[in-house]
């Protein structure tokens, strides 16, 4: 096996673990805005070592520069619409779920 298939098939594992854990994070994660936080930040990452494993796949093509750019698109365009969701959620009226451990101890 190529070190360039080996190399192809760490990122796109890799890649897969992180939406993996994305996906558990809003499962378990109490409201809204701690979810879209972890979800924004797996997915991004997540999709970009996959599109990177592909990229390397591919070799130097016009097909891995379009796959280059993409990885720049979603790498700009996930956080902005994370952002605005978070926003909308805020100025409908969503309160963000708060929790003093450091309270609870002391009562304990």
């Amino acid at each position: 096996m190529e070190i360039q298939n080996i190399l192809t098939i760490v990122l796109v594992v890799l890649g897969i673990a992180f939406i993996l854990v994305g996906s558990v994070g809003i499962i378990r994660l109490p409201d809204f805005f701690t979810r879209t936080h972890a979800v924004s930040k797996s997915d991004t990452l997540g999709v970009i070592f996959v599109i990177s494993g592909l990229v390397i796949y591919e070799g130097f093509t016009l097909s891995s520069l379009k796959l280059v750019l993409i990885i720049l698109f979603i790498a700009l365009a996930n956080p902005v619409g994370s952002h605005a969701l978070a926003k909308a959620a805020i100025k409908k009226g969503l309160k963000a779920k708060l929790q003093d451990d450091i309270e609870e101890e002391k009562a304990s």
